[in-house]
């Protein structure tokens, strides 16, 4: 039993937005009866990497954690971008880390049974490329051997890899877990196909949600890759053609769909980069809906909320969350925003 199946999903909670700002509290369960038919529901079926490396900076000596952030080229494991920490674990704040012993391109780091070197340093002293030594397959196996989940000092017991994955799990792709996917099970996808509710996935390589570092976290979210396959994309015409809604099921289908839109508010099935935060003033053409976690002002997520709705129902929207005691973070409550028309 996973520790996102220990939290005892019949008491999940679900705080609902309507277009109009009106605001419901319901079991998160009665989301297999929110929507109706002809809208169409996308979710990211990235599964999780093990992106969370402990290892030797070989030149000091000193114990480095290497936190895989994003990929350089999409899928090719020899290089990836890093956010990098000194000693300690997941149980301290992210915040509260040490920083890492000073880097410099060429340094060689040790993970176990992977040799990485420091490529190059990207304007900050914890924000590096690393380029791992070896072929494809043998980088693959390193990471699957040593490396853990990027886990948060919020969850203290440990994470195994598939604590991180969603029930629709595919291609290890992302960095940090797809966490509104963990709402979905296979019963509410079969009450949607009985309501003629269409569903459909895409792949996005979710990245960090925290660096611990006020100023990288301002650049979040980073880059991320995408890919629409052709059967998504012509879900979302075909919903679209039906007057129905499209709900994305977390902020990385919503970077997605709105990075692949064509113009007419369609969008273009295959690879691309989602790139820029999607914010206030944003005028979303593809996403009708979101369900998200709990997330708070300031953090990336927070912030594309606010395309979807004004300050003042967010507002609103986070009091009750918080008189009602819902659960923050991947494994907490869920909301459910219609989009509104924003000024």
């Amino acid at each position: 039993m996973t520790t996102a199946d220990r939290i005892d999903r019949h008491l999940s909670k679900l705080l609902v937005v309507e277009a109009e700002g009106e605001i419901r509290h319901l079991p998160r369960a009665a989301l297999a009866s929110l929507f109706r038919p002809g809208d169409l529901v996308v979710a990211n079926d990235a599964a999780t990497l093990p992106a969370s490396l402990q290892g030797v900076h070989r030149p000091s000596g000193e114990t480095i954690e290497a936190r895989l952030a994003a990929w350089v080229a999409f899928r090719d494991p020899a290089r990836f971008v890093a956010i990098a920490f000194g000693a300690g674990d997941h149980r301290a704040p992210t915040e509260g880390r040490s920083p890492p012993p000073p880097l410099a391109a060429g340094d060689r780091l040790a993970f176990g049974p992977l040799d990485a070197t420091v490529e190059r340093l990207l304007d900050h002293p914890r924000l590096l490329r690393l380029r791992f030594a070896g072929a494809q397959a043998s980088v693959l196996q390193g990471l699957a051997r040593h490396g853990r989940p990027i886990h948060y000092a919020h969850v203290a017991e440990p994470l195994a890899l598939w604590d991180v994955w969603t029930k629709i799990a595919a291609e290890p792709i992302a960095f940090e877990p797809p966490s509104a996917g963990f709402a979905l099970d296979w019963r509410m996808l079969e009450i949607w196909r009985a309501r003629g509710v269409a569903f459909a996935t895409l792949s996005h390589a979710a990245g960090l949600s925290s660096t611990g570092d006020a100023a990288l976290d301002r650049r979040l979210p980073f880059d991320e890759f995408y890919r629409i396959p052709d059967a998504c994309a012509s879900a979302v015409q075909a919903a679209k053609s039906k007057s129905g809604r499209v709900v994305a099921i977390g902020t990385s289908v919503v970077r997605a769909l709105e990075s692949a839109e064509t113009g007419d508010g369609s969008v273009r099935p295959g690879e691309g980069l989602a790139s820029g935060r999607i914010g206030r003033g944003a005028k979303l053409r593809v996403v009708d809906a979101i369900l998200t976690g709990v997330h708070q002002p300031g953090e990336s997520h927070f912030e594309l909320l606010r395309a979807f709705a004004g300050d003042g129902v967010l507002d609103r929207m986070r009091a009750e969350a918080a008189e009602r005691f819902y659960r923050a973070h991947e494994f907490g409550d869920s909301v459910l925003i219609e989009r509104q028309a924003v000024a």
